[in-house]
């Protein structure tokens, strides 16, 4: 048998024929990002084209720099990943995430931050299943799995992992050397633009959506999660609970995605409130909302930070539903909606998701009366020394919720048509898409009026009242926006403004010694979800350090 040749030292140091095939990591990370930053980025592009202060020269010099950045951005941060096993993995999931980003802010002209962030991770199958159009398909198609295909079909180099370490770090270093030193020679021209038009920085695609990301697993570090501290411990029921013969029952409705400036009540020329107007309410005409979604509404409305302090608040209290139970009253949280976002998560609570009513539960989702169903058993379900002083019952809306308004109204409550019938927004008519929206405010205006049709059938036994509060509103095309969910500081009136109405029966009324009389006399006054916490411990006369008088929108038409 001829004797193999003994490799020497020089030829084991050379790669085989194996590792010389195929791309460099390099390039297969570059290229990844150009893409993103480029086609993936297209949202940003338009919105720059759009801004009133650039010239189109201007615009043209601020793409090319921002081309730049976010090129040399996501090649640092892949370069972290450009290992064997993980490079086709990570850039597979910055495509994916660059193709939903890049849909979502063309079609509805959001933006994604930590609220939009937030709001998309709690969302359910029944709202995903709204937002799914052939439209995303082809998005999603055309900007990731056309070039995942040829990723994943590319053969990668293969490296020692020494080589690869050294590789991936010069790659890192020489994408933020070049990072810094575009960001110097166009600093003037990014830094105006971004200091001028602050929702620019929220459409740079997918790194908003990494930073979003980031931002919400940094929360336990700003404040323990899991720890929720006690509030409002010294409350107590007050003076109108000594020797009461009906106590008091009132039902908070939750409203989602509901824009004021589409109630009848407080001036909309269309007659989207003719059954609220047939009954004796006071509409609040300018009231502000917490956050533009529910996720950032909800749990601020329910607590008694104020909007401000919210965010920064230095850890998790109870809300207004435990300080509630408490004071010794029986509390019941109902839901047709994606959940309590942790408000009612210490008080009796049911969701209608598994309801299945006929003619209420019809289309694989309850329209929002299903929670009026079994009502009174479930209140009769309450511990009964609770019901004896007074019951809180909160219904939670699905109101208004985009972008399949025209699920959100029975066939007999439509009252505009012709309606949208179509989720992908932007291939609707203003028409019709605003009719799809209307009918579900008049589909709410049924829900309040047999609400309260169903309260009035129970004065022989309890002094009932109602007050209805949207947990923010909504954008129907306005500037080419839709939805909700855009950063406080920059979102439309239409998405903070909400509808506040209050009913109060006359033993309500008798007991709490306000008028709904003197309610309508400062209708214009303006109140935000701030007040909401003060303003109902205050109608249920419950008495606790942490109530604040000025914050309560009824005190002042308390008489003594």
């Amino acid at each position: 048998m001829p004797l193999q040749p003994t490799p020497d030292a020089a030829s084991l140091s050379r790669p085989s024929d194996q590792q010389l095939r195929g791309m460099r990591p390099l390039w297969l990370v570059v290229l990844a990002s150009l893409w993103i930053a480029t086609v993936c980025n297209v949202a940003l592009w338009r919105e720059l084209s759009r801004l009133p202060g650039l010239s189109g020269g201007q615009a043209a010099v601020i793409s090319v720099a921002l081309v730049l950045v976010i090129t040399l951005a996501t090649t640092a941060l892949l370069s972290l990943l450009a290992w064997r096993w993980t490079l086709k993995p990570a850039i597979t999931l910055f495509l994916l995430s660059a193709a939903f980003g890049a849909y979502f802010m063309m079609a509805y002209g959001v933006v994604i931050d930590k609220t939009m962030m937030v709001n998309t991770l709690q969302t359910d199958v029944r709202e995903t299943r709204d937002l799914l159009n052939w439209r995303l398909l082809a998005t999603v198609l055309v900007l990731a799995v056309l070039p995942l295909v040829l990723l994943w079909r590319q053969k990668v180099r293969r490296a020692s992992a020494a080589r690869q370490l050294l590789g991936n770090f010069a790659t890192l270093a020489g994408a933020c050397v070049l990072l810094v030193l575009v960001v110097f020679l166009f600093f003037q021209s990014i830094a105006s633009v971004m200091r001028n038009y602050t929702h620019v920085r929220y459409l740079i695609n997918p790194l908003n959506s990494f930073y979003a990301l980031g931002a919400i697993a940094a929360k336990p570090f700003q404040r323990d999660e899991s720890v929720v501290l006690p509030l409002g411990e010294d409350a107590k029921l007050g003076a109108s609970y000594s020797a009461q013969t009906k106590p008091p029952l009132l039902l908070l409705v939750l409203g989602e995605t509901a824009r004021s400036g589409n109630f009848s009540l407080n001036g909309y020329g269309r007659p989207t409130n003719p059954l609220l107007a047939k009954e004796n309410v006071a509409s609040q005409r300018n009231a502000w909302s917490c956050g533009t979604s529910t996720a950032a509404s909800v749990p601020c409305m329910f607590s008694h930070f104020g909007r401000e302090a919210y965010d920064s608040r230095p850890a998790n209290y109870e809300g207004l539903l435990d300080v509630l139970q408490r004071a010794g009253l029986a509390v019941l949280w109902i839901d047709n909606q994606s959940g309590c976002k942790g408000v009612c998560d210490r008080v009796p609570n049911v969701n209608t998701v598994q309801l299945k009513v006929p003619g209420l539960c019809d289309s694989g989702e309850c329209f929002d009366e299903v929670m009026l169903h079994g009502i009174a058993e479930r209140i009769a379900a309450l511990p009964p020394e609770r019901r004896a002083k007074g019951v809180v019952v909160v219904m939670h809306q699905m109101g208004g919720h985009g972008p399949a308004y025209y699920k959100r109204s029975p066939q007999a409550v439509k009252k505009f048509l012709p309606e949208c019938a179509d989720n992908a927004l932007q291939s609707c008519s203003k028409e019709g898409l605003v009719n799809a929206y209307d009918n579900s405010i008049v589909y709410t205006d049924q829900l309040l009026a047999s609400s309260i049709q169903w309260l009035k059938a129970q004065e022989a036994r309890s002094a009932p009242a109602l007050l209805y509060l949207a947990d923010h509103g909504e954008s129907l095309g306005e500037n080419n926006l839709y939805l909700h969910g855009m950063p406080y500081g920059i979102a439309p009136d239409v998405q903070k403004r909400v509808p506040w109405i209050t009913w109060l029966s006359p033993g309500f009324e008798q007991r709490s010694k306000l008028t709904t009389a003197c309610l309508k006399q400062q209708l214009d006054a303006p109140v935000s979800h701030d007040n909401y916490f003060h303003s109902v411990l205050g109608l249920m006369n419950v008495q606790t350090t942490v109530y604040k008088p000025a914050l309560d929108i009824y005190a002042p038409c308390v008489k003594p």
